[in-house]
């Protein structure tokens, strides 16, 4: 399997050099040459765990590049810190489903992507005897992730920027709290959008990213996504086994019968994810996009115009973005694969804020999404009205997407509809204090972290600031030849 930029400017790549690379040359996002029709072998791995469906859906990706011994090694190590058995557990909630996305080290849905890119960029290095400058730029959860994933790791140096004020106490705690030699937190004066605009222009710095070795965590890297299409098959074999009574229209699913997905969306990742998992032949009659008050993906399925607006911090703060990164990977596939074309649309959005799709092609948008936009009421309310009555616990962010679909399905809809559960609530404690009057209980993964100390280089939403940090630093590192801890056994 090769990888090729959305741009079309430069050679394919094999696997793992599209994972070290993260950011095309071109300024383009890697897609695989063809996506791999697995419809054939939905019935072989209904009954398979987790971990195992890891195996035969990145095998389908990785090619050459790990034997399948390095890969089932990666994954078993990649899943060990997870506190449930099943990794991505699916529960019913009333007419719904969601399916528990942060099991994992610092709670949250990015940990089954980032810890097995931790565990993947560490042996891609070593095999190579290379070093790598992981930059990243998050709006909340992200960050931590990557953070605790790389903490330690021999041969990384990880920067990872997060808009100042912008993101909940908790996350930011999880960030600015681990003590590793090889961590650095930088606090950028202005919003994520501003960030992520100086880690993508950094990346296509080419004296730069050369005299460095830049590598990527947030989603552009492919690896993210590769990862995030397994619980789409997980949760939609789950379903499977569950009795016709907690289904609806009260009849048992049987392979082959349709799925829906609400998905909160902030950067496009978690929900291309979904859309690869259907073209790959997962049968999802479509996905609800969800979104905060920052809408303008949802303005885009309702009109087929992408224009972008000002950030509002909201209660979800990991989906206050107006530029989403990976939606250049769903437009190239709109495109037909077509270049030119996914160029010219990029460019008018670059010179003018906005882009429009052709009527012709919009007619394609409307048979992937359903879409809502969740306004902070809806979700204080949201999270209110189902602790009230199932005595389950949404933090802001599914609670958007649970809003979503109840906004989206019509109750005698008899297609199964999952949301998706994205952090633990106890990572947003103010919001769902505000909603219920009372504290999350806070899990041991969070206890005592306001007790430590912090790391962490406040700085202006300035490229060449942010540059000269991070050579500094680097130096710094090298001339103190201060190895990082040998990451702990998993």
């Amino acid at each position: 399997m090769k990888f090729i930029s959305t741009r079309g400017g430069c050679a394919p790549l094999p696997f793992s050099e599209t994972v070290l690379a993260g950011l095309a040359p071109d300024g383009g996002l890697f897609m695989p040459e063809d996506i791999p029709d697995v419809s054939g072998e939905l019935e072989s791995w209904r009954a398979y765990s987790f971990q195992q469906l890891c195996e035969a859906i990145f095998s389908r990706y990785t090619g050459e590049s790990l034997d399948s011994s390095v890969l089932a090694d990666l994954i078993e190590r990649s899943y060990r810190r997870f506190d449930h058995p099943e990794v991505t557990p699916l529960v019913g909630l009333g007419g719904l489903f969601v399916l528990e996305l942060f099991h994992g080290p610092t709670l949250a849905f990015k940990d089954v992507a980032l810890q097995f890119l931790g565990s993947l960029f560490e042996h891609l290095l070593e095999r190579a005897g290379g070093r790598l400058t992981v930059l990243g730029a998050t709006s909340g959860d992200t960050g931590g992730a990557a953070i605790h994933a790389l903490r330690g790791r021999r041969r990384i140096e990880a920067f990872i920027l997060h808009p100042r004020g912008r993101v909940s106490p908790m996350q930011e705690l999880q960030m600015t709290t681990v003590p590793d030699a090889n961590i650095h937190c930088i606090a950028v004066e202005g919003s994520f959008d501003d960030a992520q605009a100086i880690v993508k222009r950094l990346f296509t710095d080419r004296p730069f990213n050369g005299e460095v070795r830049l590598g990527a965590v947030n989603s552009i890297n492919w690896a993210r996504l590769m990862a995030q299409i397994v619980y789409y098959f997980y949760a939609y074999f789950r379903l499977l086994d569950r009795p016709a009574g907690v289904l609806p229209g009260g009849r048992a699913m049987a392979l082959g019968d349709p799925v829906r997905f609400a998905v909160p969306t902030g950067n496009f990742g978690h929900i291309m994810a979904g859309l690869l998992a259907k073209r790959m032949g997962l049968p999802i009659e479509r996905l609800v996009l969800a979104t905060n008050v920052n809408d303008i993906l949802h303005r885009f399925v309702r009109t087929g115009v992408y224009r972008a607006g000002t950030v509002s911090q909201t209660w979800s703060p990991s989906m206050d973005i107006q530029v989403a990164s990976n939606f250049e990977r769903y437009l190239f596939e709109l495109a037909d694969r077509d270049s030119a074309r996914l160029r010219s649309w990029m460019a008018d959005f670059e010179r003018g804020g906005e882009l429009t799709v052709e009527p012709e092609r919009f007619a394609r948008v409307e048979r992937d999404f359903l879409s809502a936009a969740v306004d902070e009421d809806t979700t204080v309310e949201t999270i209110r009205q189902v602790h009230r009555e199932h005595g389950y616990l949404l933090d802001p962010h599914s609670a958007v997407g649970v809003a979503a679909a109840a906004a989206q399905v019509g109750k005698a809809d008899a297609t199964p509809t999952v949301c998706m559960a994205t952090a633990h609530p106890a990572k947003f404690g103010e919001a769902i204090r505000t909603a219920i009057g009372e504290e999350p209980p806070l899990p041991a993964a969070l206890v005592g972290l306001d007790r430590l100390p912090a790391r962490v280089e406040v700085l202006p939403a300035d490229r060449e600031r942010i540059k000269g940090f991070i050579r500094e630093t680097l130096a710094s590192r090298a001339e103190a030849a201060e190895p990082s801890r040998p990451v702990e056994a998993r």
